[in-house]
């Protein structure tokens, strides 16, 4: 299954505004890798420095696109509904945005960083609203929907696995494999919080919360797009917010900003590449007055002070830093291009600690089965299948008939 990145905050924050920025691409030159796109999914695409570019040549992405020495790579992404307190107990669109959720590999949390929009997400006051609840907020709900699915039936599931002997992180596993959650997490889980893995039943209400709070920690990891960034008092929260919640990465955030920037890029007005800090207009005698405001606005107010309007980053980070991936490329040591001509056309974000192996495999099954070496194609050295890859790795798969 591919990796999914999961949208999530109440609503009136710009959510929605970050989700549309985000997947808006250059649609006549970006292809979508994934076949059933549902209304509230979308793709993505992650900023990763082109390979071909080393090679004096311009890569032809199959998925994607590449622009001026960047090859944008596509990631499936969620918008959740949004949410307010209490949606464990099934408030508001609750219990579908957590169902939604299950399959998120990682959870981008849109906030209001100017305090204009309160925890029902209703539009006051700039600065009138306290941002830090929505972070704690959204542990809370995050933490209780686990706790909820622990305890389904806690008391006979623990006896169960005592009667049967059976080891508790793989009955444990069973229960919770619909969260992305690994028998070995739960044995790592068990022996941190230094839980009695023989008398589950003996678990108290302290120690099985501290289990939830654990494993979503480590299967929804979360960014936090601070959104909203350009109005009054909202640098002064953003400092305090990364100050008490040191464990969270914060990325100051204006998703009006980039969709804007994105919709006049599409609409051939202006040259803008997703993450940059600055754009060129192309046809100035086709802009209203009411466009040069805007992006003379967007130039001075965001660009110029935060070096980017923050969403690239924001899926940037999530998917490298955050979830460790790693992009790879296939290419020849001879010839860097398909049988059609196209120059690394193909580009795989892989998990971490892949191998030359699993590289293999990725790219077809005959080809791991046969696998015979990988070459690294810029260093031209041979790597046996046990080979840890590395981001932005260019390597040739040599397998046997």
């Amino acid at each position: 299954m591919p990796m999914l990145i999961g949208v999530v905050g109440k609503p009136n924050v710009g959510k929605s505004t970050f989700f549309k920025a985000a997947t808006l691409a250059e649609a006549e030159i970006a292809n979508y890798p994934f076949a059933t796109i549902k209304p509230n999914y979308g793709v993505g695409f992650v900023k990763i420095k082109s390979v071909a570019w080393e090679f004096g040549k311009i890569p032809n992405p199959r998925e994607g696109y590449y622009l001026d020495g960047w090859r944008f790579v596509p990631v499936q992404m969620i918008d959740v509904a949004g949410l307010v307190p209490g949606a464990h107990e099934g408030k508001g669109m609750g219990n579908q945005f957590l169902d939604d959720l299950r399959q998120a590999d990682v959870l981008i949390h849109v906030i209001d960083i100017s305090g204009s929009t309160t925890e029902k997400g209703e539009v006051v006051e700039v600065g009138s609203y306290d941002p830090s609840q929505d972070v704690k907020f959204l542990e809370v709900e995050l933490d209780q929907w686990y706790l909820g699915i622990i305890k389904k039936g806690w008391e006979k599931f623990a006896r169960t696995v005592m009667q049967e002997k059976q080891p508790i992180e793989i009955a444990l596993g069973k229960q919770l494999s619909g969260l992305k959650v690994s028998e070995e997490l739960i044995k790592l889980a068990v022996k941190d919080l230094n839980l009695d893995k023989d008398k589950p039943n003996s678990w108290n209400e302290r120690e099985l919360n501290d289990l939830a709070v654990y494993l979503r920690r480590q299967t929804k990891p979360m960014i936090i797009a601070a959104n909203k960034i350009d109005l009054p008092g909202a640098e002064e929260n953003f400092q305090r917010l990364q100050r008490e919640f040191a464990d969270y990465t914060f990325i100051r955030c204006s998703a009006e900003s980039e969709l804007a920037l994105k919709e006049a890029a599409k609409a051939g007005l202006i040259k803008y590449v997703p993450g940059d800090g600055n754009f060129n207009i192309i046809q100035e005698s086709k802009l209203n007055d009411r466009q040069k405001k805007a992006l003379s606005f967007i130039q001075d107010n965001i660009l110029k002070k935060f070096k980017t309007t923050g969403v690239q980053p924001v899926l940037d980070w999530a998917v490298f830093n955050l979830l460790k991936y790693i992009a790879v490329f296939p290419g020849g040591v001879n010839k860097l291009e398909d049988k059609d001509g196209n120059v690394l056309p193909d580009c795989f974000l892989l998990p971490p600690n892949s191998t030359a192996l699993s590289f293999a495999y990725k790219l077809h099954t005959d080809l791991g089965k046969n696998f015979i070496r990988a070459i690294d194609v810029r260093t031209k050295r041979t790597v046996g299948k046990e080979h840890l890859l590395k981001h932005r790795d260019l390597i040739e798969i040599v397998a046997g008939k």
